[in-house]
């Protein structure tokens, strides 16, 4: 069970604040719920069940774990499927689990796809876009509480990281 305070994952809505956990009788009797705030949408109040199997709910990664995920990068694999509709399959397959390492694979493929496409003069897909956002928003939301910096400046960290790990 999280704490009063804690920083966490919760699905679809990103970085969470816990601010309480209580009984909602008109909800459902004796059942706890989280109340939440979501860290990017301030004001906001969310109740989720203590004990939900349907949402994904985690702590946030620590500082530890960020700096082993920033060394990994290089080595995550991508998401290299030629058909449309079996790479959104995975793209949504890799979302729906809520975790580092998945939003860098999409994050990654996107990259990849983006130059590969440039280089035949052609954008990236709608899904390609729609994907990259949804991955840097969590990932970088995630990782700019361990960090310490605003949320913008994340991805330049990464790339300033991997970069100065090359050299």
């Amino acid at each position: 069970m999280f704490q009063v305070g804690e920083m966490i994952v919760c699905d679809h809505n990103g970085v969470c604040r816990v601010l309480d956990v209580l009984e909602m009788p008109e909800l459902k009797k004796g059942a706890l719920y989280y109340e939440l705030e979501p860290v990017y949408s301030r004001g906001s109040r969310i109740y989720v069940p203590v004990d939900s199997e349907k949402l994904v709910m985690r702590r946030i990664s620590t500082a530890e774990e960020v700096e082993e995920l920033l060394d990994e990068i290089p080595d995550i694999e991508t998401i290299w499927i030629a058909n449309e509709k079996k790479r959104e399959e995975q793209y949504k397959e890799a979302a729906r689990r809520y975790q580092c390492r998945e939003w860098v694979k999409i994050i990654k493929t996107v990259h990849m796809r983006k130059r590969s496409r440039g280089l035949e003069g052609k954008k990236i897909t709608y899904i390609d876009e729609k994907y990259m956002k949804l991955a840097q928003e969590n990932l970088y939301g995630e990782l700019s509480i361990p960090l310490n910096i605003e949320r913008n400046r994340v991805g330049d960290y990464i790339r300033d990281w991997i970069g100065s790990k090359e050299n």
